[in-house]
């Protein structure tokens, strides 16, 4: 695994790790809040086989800078930075969580350059009545001031968010965490609706499928890559 640490334009630094051959094609992996890229260590490990993996701490987590100031929208252009200073095209884009909020507004940014999409147990801020937690102690991998700033923001009656995506092109793969998950499932049957070319898939593990079921969330989403996508009909 290689590190490195790119210079966006906002000014900030932010770290990446990299696996697989340099001509491989280019698969981004983007975390949950309050986790890092080491999050997906397991299930890169495998990815790295067939492509060239960047696993990106966003920024306030873990190797990156934490600025103190945190938005979906600023996450997404420290990842659009970080694609152009690599140099990277014709991406496989997977999102977890928060990632996968965030890698919604990159596709929707960026149509001509994600390939593939993967949202994890993930969509757009919906209303909700969630309280922010108590910051636990000692010392945390993460800037828990994101936690407060984002925390927010996934409650929005206003539903703004949902609209765009019936602009995303990409053909896109959603992995629901089945009923245990804290998402609600409908929303991701809902989100799967409205984005042009979708497939849902349900791994019964939880928030975290990655992680819980590393083997299996593997195989779905090379099961799906390898696959020629079907536009599904108006």
């Amino acid at each position: 695994m290689e590190h490195q640490v790119v210079d966006v334009s906002s000014g900030i630094r932010i770290a990446v790790q990299i696996a697989g051959e340099t001509d491989a094609p280019a698969m981004v992996l983007l975390h949950a809040l309050g986790d890092r890229a080491d999050d997906w260590a397991v299930v890169a490990e495998h990815f790295a086989r067939s492509h060239r993996v960047v696993a990106i701490d966003l920024r306030g987590h873990g190797r990156s800078d934490w600025p103190g100031e945190y938005t979906f929208e600023l996450m997404r252009d420290d990842v659009i930075g970080v694609l152009d200073a690599l140099g990277l095209a014709d991406i496989t884009l997977i999102g977890h969580s928060m990632g996968g909020t965030v890698a919604l507004l990159i596709a929707e940014a960026e149509p001509g350059r994600i390939a593939r999409l993967v949202i994890e147990d993930s969509c757009p801020p919906y209303p909700r009545d969630r309280t922010t937690p108590t910051r636990p102690d000692g010392p945390l991998g993460f800037d828990w001031e994101v936690v407060t700033a984002i925390g927010p923001r996934v409650n929005d009656p206003s539903r703004r968010w949902w609209p765009p995506l019936a602009d995303i092109t990409a053909p896109t793969l959603v992995v629901a965490g089945g009923p245990t998950s804290h998402v609600p499932q409908e929303l991701l049957v809902e989100m799967s609706g409205l984005i042009p070319e979708c497939e849902l898939v349900t791994i019964a593990a939880g928030h975290n499928v990655h992680a819980a079921r590393p083997a299996e969330f593997v195989e779905v989403v090379e099961g799906w890559l390898s696959t020629d996508v079907v536009t599904r009909p108006a």
